[in-house]
């Protein structure tokens, strides 16, 4: 749930951040396209996409799912100029370590801001049909509809 100091992960995601048919040779050049769809927005610095590949060559970013989240390590915080997501969908598939990625959503927060959305998508990610949704995500609205924060439950 997001809170006044969280953006909700639809704020941080601009329509042109959605990219849906991407291809990748392997989990670095889909980390690459991550990066570099982050960098088209004005999120980052290109040193923050060597941050992120460093941070995949500490610890996988695979989530399960079929999901990876691709951030950069602490030492790239200095590249995130504004908090940002990015969503690319790889209807191929990926080789991550062995396990099979469809959906890479990428971050760029400054601060500890991505523990927050690290949290959300999380959330998401938890229900099988809203992950399953997200891999056959095929136009942006739908990522936006299964990435908007739930209303509160009146009980």
């Amino acid at each position: 749930m997001a809170d006044e100091a969280t953006p909700a992960l639809t704020d941080l995601i601009a329509p042109t951040s959605i990219r849906l048919t991407e291809t990748a040779t392997d989990k670095f050049d889909a980390i690459r396209k991550v990066g570099a769809a982050l960098l088209d927005t004005g999120a980052i610095d290109a040193s923050y996409i060597d941050a992120m590949i460093e941070r995949e060559n500490t610890i996988s970013t695979f989530v399960g799912e079929g999901v990876a989240i691709p951030h950069g390590t602490l030492a790239g915080k200095d590249a995130v100029k504004t908090d940002a997501l990015v969503v690319l969908r790889f209807p191929d598939g990926i080789d991550w370590d062995g396990n099979e990625v469809v959906v890479c959503v990428g971050i760029a927060a400054r601060g500890n801001g991505h523990i927050a959305l690290l949290s959300q998508l999380a959330t998401v990610l938890m229900e099988p049909e809203k992950a399953a949704a997200l891999r056959a995500a095929t136009t942006s609205d739908e990522v936006y509809a299964l990435l908007a924060p739930e209303e509160e439950d009146s009980a």
